[in-house]
């Protein structure tokens, strides 16, 4: 018998993972823990999440004085940092990868954000990266870009498991779908073992209700005013329409009869913006088998205190979902211009963090090397 909300979430088949890592999670224990209390099977991590995680405490001043000791520069440390915490909380996870035979226990990294426009240095930085963190359970990040979907193809035609990150539209989930299955079809084709090959498509929730809600704002209307707050879970129920739809097809079918896995929804930007939504809106309205929440830890704690999880409640809300949308471009909200702004406001966002994080160990890594 389920005794919490996160045992039930996880038995309904939503596989729980935590928006956050740091050395002091690993050092403390707080991430064990997570694991064995609340049903955390996996980590993901972003520009935004590092760089909180090194620029707060004091952590990282050991072995940004080591690096500094040794002339490393800026780049080259923030490389091993990251790295570093990323293959420690692999071993963390890598009972839960054996326990699922990879499906969880994952470990996400993502590639330098500045590289989202260039689909060569993605696919370097890509390899880069598996081969430093050198986990059989690790995802490679790549944000969703048009010239991402080349470099998501490619990476996973190398045999490396990737987590696609920053879909927010459902034409550019489609495209993702067709870089996966090209990716796999590529790796059959060199001789990679496809069931060893992992996917998750990171498609963002909560940012679609910021974005729109305040558009419903301006519009000021009664009608508009009731439309706040659906249209991110109508997004997301309507993504797992196409997943349902991409995965039954012939093409997928060869695939899976290969030893291919389906690329599992995962639901990204699941805290709410708005004080005024329940905490767990975007977990228990988008439960379903086979997808991922990645939550803040605000999130996972108000889950598994108080959320209530009363079985698929993703495909029962379809017809709602193409009603909400339909609505929204009645009152002249358009949809495709709302996606185009959260992607480029997502991508501006981690490039931001990812300089901040630059500069700040840029700034350490002198005063260590002046105090030496």
């Amino acid at each position: 018998m389920s005794t919490t909300p996160t045992q039930q979430l996880s038995d309904a088949g939503v596989s729980i993972w935590l928006d956050d890592l740091s050395r002091g999670r690993l050092n403390t224990g707080t991430l064990r823990k997570l694991i064995e209390e609340k049903n955390v099977v996996g980590v993901t991590t972003n520009p935004s999440i590092f760089h909180a995680a090194i620029t707060t405490g004091h952590d990282y001043d050991d072995i940004i004085a080591a690096k500094a000791a040794a002339g490393a520069g800026v780049e080259e440390t923030v490389f091993a940092i990251t790295t570093s915490d990323v293959a420690d909380a692999c071993d963390l996870f890598a009972p839960v990868a054996a326990a699922t035979k990879g499906v969880d226990g994952r470990v996400s990294i993502e590639v330098d954000p500045r590289l989202a426009w260039d689909t060569a240095g993605t696919i370097t930085e890509a390899k880069e990266l598996f081969a430093q963190v050198n986990k059989d359970n690790v995802l490679i990040k790549i944000p969703a870009t048009l010239e991402g979907l080349e470099a998501i193809t490619a990476t996973l035609g190398a045999g490396i498991s990737v987590n696609v990150t920053l879909i927010f539209s459902l034409e550019r989930y489609r495209a993702v779908i067709n870089a996966f299955q090209s990716g796999l079809e590529q790796a059959k084709d060199n001789g990679h073992d496809l069931s060893k090959i992992h996917s998750v498509a990171s498609f963002f929730v909560s940012r679609v209700d910021a974005e729109i809600d305040k558009r419903l704002d301006a519009v000021g209307t009664d009608e508009a005013r009731a439309l706040k707050g659906k249209a991110g879970l109508a997004n997301a129920r309507l993504a797992y329409q196409v997943y349902e739809e991409l995965f039954s097809t012939e093409r997928w079918a060869l695939l899976a009869d290969a030893g291919a896995l389906p690329q599992r929804p995962l639901w990204a930007s699941t805290g709410v913006k708005d004080p005024a939504y329940p905490d767990t809106l975007y977990v228990t309205e988008l439960v379903a088998p086979g997808v991922v929440n990645t939550m803040p830890e605000k999130t996972l704690d108000a889950t598994f205190d108080h959320g209530t999880v009363t079985g698929n409640t993703i495909s029962r809300g379809y017809d709602d979902a193409n009603a909400t949308l339909n609505a929204l471009d009645a009152l002249g909200i358009s949809y495709n211009e709302v996606v185009a702004v959260l992607e480029s406001e997502g991508l501006d966002k981690f490039v931001a963090s990812w300089k901040e994080l630059l500069a700040d160990v840029e700034g350490a890594l002198a005063a260590a090397g002046k105090g030496a």
